[in-house]
């Protein structure tokens, strides 16, 4: 296992971005020529992009503390309501980003309640069969071996057999958990890593359960996002009252920039340590790999690029929160990339990363 990269502190001349982000350059070591032309890949095109490339609607840079860039595209009219110029102040889905947000969440309760990561989660449904088996650390990991299909495409009859599908827009959007708990085991509890948010939605159902009458949206506001300073951000719940964290965190781009940061701070904010660093390190450990993308896994975070320590929440049609602990760096992107171009789009956002390189 390869050494983790330990986190920068937060600049002494530096304030926290609670309330706003510092403004600054981007300095001489830096590349700033890489960065123009990689953005201009990403953002030059607007909404009519070549084939092969998709929509970019804001990207932020975070530098030593400071917001050194910012760049915003224009959202195209949809079927669910007209497009428009997107700003600092627009707030755009998160997609599977919102994974890395339920990480905290089940981080901070497990460590106050005093649960082991590796115990076993008490579901009903499962205690007369094998997935009874299945713990914390396996759900977190995406090893529990529930059999979900994690596939977001339909056939030219309209038909699907993604569960995710199903799960977030058919029969299981009503209660998310439960349709994500109902899946039978296609292999043993921690033998097989496979991307799932049937695993993530799991997890809010038990954290809605650890929770018990305490409202886990007051959860968020009050203990997450205020501190952060994230004050744009809106999770969504299902008719169950489960938040669907595999998916639905809507927020700006520089607010997205601030959960990346917390991370990069090694879990610390401006009031304090706010999840156990234990819980970073754990996130950013590397245990498998996505040999189609290059990204590493850790726990419901990515690792950009297997760069040792760099993590990233990354969301369908190419939502990324990119935290370098080498570089002291956070990079932000947002738009609609579709799974065949967002080879091309991880390029170019790791010619930004790269750009910051001693």
């Amino acid at each position: 296992m390869s050494e983790l990269f330990p986190f920068p502190p937060q600049p002494p001349s530096v304030t926290w971005p609670t309330r706003e982000w510092i403004i600054g350059d981007l300095g001489p070591s830096v590349k700033d020529g890489e960065i123009s032309s990689a953005l201009d890949e990403l953002f030059d095109h607007g909404v009519n992009p070549p084939v092969g490339k998709g929509i970019s609607l804001a990207t932020v840079i975070i530098h030593r503390g400071k917001l050194v860039l910012e760049r915003y595209g224009t959202q195209p009219d949809t079927a669910f309501g007209a497009g428009g110029p997107v700003d600092r102040d627009t707030t755009l889905i998160s997609w599977s980003m919102a994974k890395s947000i339920t990480q905290t969440v089940l981080a901070i309760l497990l460590d106050e309640m005093g649960i082991d990561a590796d115990s076993p989660v008490a579901i009903p449904e499962w205690s007369g069969d094998q997935r009874s088996k299945i713990t914390w650390r396996h759900l977190l990991e995406m090893r529990d071996g529930l059999d979900f299909v994690e596939e977001y495409v339909v056939d030219e009859s309209g038909q699907s057999k993604s569960d995710v599908l199903e799960m977030l827009f058919g029969s299981g959007s009503s209660d998310v958990a439960q349709y994500a708990r109902s899946r039978p085991l296609k292999h043993e509890p921690g033998s097989v890593w496979s991307y799932s948010s049937g695993s993530t939605n799991i997890l809010c159902g038990l954290i809605k359960h650890l929770l018990g009458t305490t409202s886990l949206e007051n959860f968020l506001n009050q203990r997450i996002f205020t501190p952060l300073g994230m004050l744009s951000a809106t999770a969504k719940f299902d008719e169950a009252g489960t938040f669907i964290g595999s998916s639905y965190v809507y927020a700006t781009a520089r607010d997205f920039a601030r959960f990346g940061y917390l991370y990069l701070r090694g879990g610390e904010c401006e009031s304090g340590q706010l999840l156990l660093r234990d819980w970073v390190d754990a996130a950013r450990r590397q245990h498998a790999v996505d040999i189609e993308s290059g990204h590493g896994y850790g726990q419901h975070w990515w690792i950009w690029k297997s760069l040792a320590g760099a993590m990233s929440a990354q969301g369908y049609e190419g939502q990324r929160t990119i935290v370098v602990p080498q570089y002291d760096l956070v990079v932000v992107h947002l738009g609609k990339w579709v799974a065949e171009t967002q080879p091309f789009l991880d390029v170019q956002l790791d010619r930004v990363v790269g750009a910051f390189a001693p």
